[in-house]
């Protein structure tokens, strides 16, 4: 199981601002993506294994996946609306 964490520069800001519904829905997709980060997400860009997307309804996250350290970070957080 990975862990998460949030990079500094992204912050928890938008994830909290957002509506419960939509926030929950991205809690629950981020704890899909700390037990198996390759199947509750796509590749971001060039398919480079580490730097990934999770796409909820109204939101997606950027997230870089660490194997060696077995953490999950989020670089970047949008809400939709």
């Amino acid at each position: 199981m990975y862990r998460l964490k949030y990079d500094p520069a992204a912050g928890g800001g938008v994830h909290e601002a957002m509506p419960p519904a939509a926030s929950e829905a991205l809690t629950l997709a981020l704890a899909d993506a700390c037990h198996d980060p390759y199947t509750a997400t796509e590749p971001y860009g060039v398919d480079d294994g580490i730097t990934r997307m999770l796409v909820t309804p109204q939101a997606f996250a950027v997230l870089m996946v660490g194997k060696q350290e077995d953490a999950i970070t989020i670089l970047q957080i949008t809400y939709l609306g």
